[in-house]
């Protein structure tokens, strides 16, 4: 069984049209709109997760070096 509270909130003429219109933008009621924005402000922070490591490839080790120009250009034809 779910048990709902009412009560009074002062809210401004602007904030409450605000609400209004994303409320009927989101097909939502005014209610369910700001419970869903409570629970959002309520709700702990995301910690960080610890994550396992990502794996490591060998490369196959280097072909050519760079800095040699026609060897690049060998291994870039072949």
């Amino acid at each position: 069984m779910v048990n709902h509270m009412k009560t009074t909130l002062n809210i401004s003429d602007v904030t409450m049209l605000e609400v209004k219109r994303e409320a009927a933008r989101r097909r939502q009621t005014m209610s369910e709109l700001v419970e869903a924005a409570l629970r959002a402000i309520m709700e702990p922070e995301q910690r960080e997760v610890d994550l396992p490591p990502l794996p490591e490839f060998g490369g196959g080790g280097l072909r050519v070096n760079v800095a040699n120009r026609d060897a690049l250009y060998n291994v870039m034809e072949g």
